[in-house]
């Protein structure tokens, strides 16, 4: 099964090899049929601690390395 990955917004970066990603997508509400935008916090490994706040970043899912870090930060080479 492929792993997930999703794209987001660095909005901390106090932890330590660890970056907190806000992930927004837009959902239709199912009565009014207007788009909403909903957001999630994921917390990411950042071994490096190389991303800081604001910058854009793509995430991966991965085993558990802590209680709530279940998540990668993907270098992109580009």
């Amino acid at each position: 099964m492929p792993k997930r990955i999703l794209q987001g917004v660095v909005v901390s970066d106090k932890q330590d090899k660890t970056v907190v990603v806000s992930v927004e997508r837009q959902i239709m509400h199912p009565v009014y049929k207007k788009f909403i935008k909903k957001s999630k916090k994921y917390a990411a490994h950042d071994e490096n601690n190389q991303f800081k706040v604001g910058d854009t970043v793509r995430i991966e899912e991965c085993a558990p390395k802590s209680k709530t870090k279940t998540w990668t930060v993907i270098v992109d080479n580009a």
